[in-house]
């Protein structure tokens, strides 16, 4: 076996690692970006190409989790699950629409701040959602909107961090079955990923 074919293999080796991973980490809680993006980057891929390849390979592991939590699925607070879910989709669309008119080179500086940022929102995450029930916090429509479409632009623009960003945001707007928030966390992650992938393969 020479060198080329040795590389090829371990390339694919981490690709499949990366992936498990990814997806094991995406499925709880979210977070599986800050695994498979910087792998693909390693391997050589751009990083918006990288970008949007580790948001489509997340796609399979949020469906099949969505479809798992399907029955716990369901609207607490005030705003309906229709609209939570239209929201998401139009500030999706509104982070991969900045994402494409972003110059690649731009990105690529941004990109460290953004897995900063992502790998703290990982750590600090699930202390905050435990915060914010203990204490009972809860915001107004207006506000769960713009907290839900705010985060769905992140999302839209950089997938990773975003599942422990969403839980943050239901129990602002008052969820409190974690079985619930986990299974829309990945209904709306499948949603952001498709409006992110399609509109950055049109550009």
């Amino acid at each position: 076996m020479n060198q080329v074919e040795v590389a090829r293999m371990l390339s694919i080796i981490i690709l499949v690692v990366a992936g498990l991973l990814a997806g094991m980490v995406n499925a709880i809680a979210g977070g599986g970006t800050l695994i498979s993006f910087p792998s693909l980057v390693w391997l050589g891929l751009p990083p918006i190409m990288a970008n949007a390849t580790a948001t489509l390979t997340a796609l399979p592991g949020y469906v099949g989790s969505a479809w798992a939590y399907r029955h716990d699925i369901s609207a607490e607070g005030g705003l309906r699950l229709r609209n939570i879910i239209v929201i998401a989709a139009l500030g999706g669309l509104a982070g991969a629409g900045l994402l494409l008119i972003t110059p690649g080179d731009a990105f690529v500086g941004i990109v460290p701040w953004l897995l900063l940022t992502a790998t703290v929102l990982f750590a600090i995450g699930p202390r905050l959602v435990e915060l914010v029930q203990a204490k009972g916090l809860t915001i107004g429509l207006g506000f769960s909107a713009l907290a839900i479409f705010l985060v769905s632009g992140y999302g839209g623009y950089f997938n990773g961090g975003l599942g422990i960003m969403l839980l943050a945001v239901f129990s602002l707007i008052g969820f409190q079955n974690l079985h619930g928030m986990n299974g829309l966390k990945n209904l709306l992650s499948a949603v952001l990923s498709l409006v992110s992938v399609t509109t950055e393969l049109s550009r």
